[in-house]
């Protein structure tokens, strides 16, 4: 028996600015696409929410507070059947900084 397995990667963007992500995105999407690989997404992922709590007064004023929220973005890329032409592209991309970046084969 004989299983073929499909080369496969995917490529998982997260980071604090949707704007930045979409550009990242794009500019992947149109490397990809030249050297003739194809390509699934990007699919959005749910925006995560983090909510931070801080007393303004240390002492005090306890019913004085306010929030923080962070809010992380994230989508995924996969790459169906790469080539050594798609793989050394995605190497010499360049990320802007605050972009957080999982490849996974």
């Amino acid at each position: 028996m004989t299983i073929n397995q499909k080369n496969k990667i995917r490529i998982k963007l997260k980071t604090y600015d949707h704007n930045l992500l979409k550009n990242s995105c794009n500019q992947i999407i149109e490397t990809i696409t030249r050297t003739e690989a194809i390509v699934t997404g990007p699919i959005p992922l749910p925006m995560k929410r983090k909510i931070y709590c801080v007393l303004r007064s240390p002492h005090v004023d306890k019913d004085s507070r306010e929030h923080f929220e962070i809010r992380i973005y994230s989508k995924i890329i996969d790459i169906n059947e790469p080539s050594s032409q798609t793989i050394d592209a995605l190497m010499k991309l360049n990320i802007p900084a605050g972009i957080d970046i999982e490849v996974k084969l």
